[in-house]
């Protein structure tokens, strides 16, 4: 197990382009790096996490100005690695549980298309709703699949058509 001191020396020798001190350095950090992420991740992506903070580590370790700080350092990149991953993994979990809640609610009885086309010319809804209502109900889109053709995340697409859907509503009810 290399020393403090071990690790420090091969800092100094990869910032100065020594491949072999730099290999040496991310070969003795990795168990303990890969035990951290173990620990904040899950075991499945581990490999990939570490292998980008590996990434950024040889990119930037011209950077570090204290040779003795290399192990925080590591850690602070790993860090937010991991936090950027966790928090791209929620966004997804959050949409995929988002449109399975949807698939599974009863659709009342949608007015015609010819009523929709209609009330799009007519009424006074933003473009942005407005866009999202025909992808979703003229183009037959699911919601993720509108964010994604709009590049908006989920919950913009949802608000923009609650939003039309109220502005549309409101326009019937003053027709009857």
């Amino acid at each position: 197990m290399p020393t403090p001191d071990d690790e420090a020396r091969w800092v100094l020798l990869a910032q100065g382009h020594d491949r072999d001190a730099l290999e040496r350095l991310l070969r003795s950090a990795l168990p303990s790096l890969q035990r951290y992420l173990g620990h904040l991740i899950g075991p499945d992506h581990v490999d990939d996490i570490s292998q980008d903070v590996l990434i950024v580590v040889c990119k930037k370790i011209g950077w570090l100005q204290r040779a003795d700080l290399f192990r925080p350092w590591l850690f602070r990149i790993a860090s937010r690695s991991a936090f950027r991953y966790l928090k791209k993994e929620k966004r997804w979990s959050d949409q995929i549980r988002d449109s399975e809640i949807l698939n599974d609610l009863p659709m009342p009885n949608p007015p015609s298309m010819d009523v929709v086309h209609e009330l799009l010319g007519e009424t006074q809804v933003s473009p942005a709703s407005r866009a999202v209502l025909i992808l979703h109900f003229v183009e037959g889109l699911t919601l993720p699949e509108t964010a994604a053709a709009l590049e908006l995340p989920l919950g913009t697409v949802k608000s923009r058509l609650a939003y039309g859907l109220s502005t549309m509503r409101k326009q019937m009810e003053s027709r009857e």
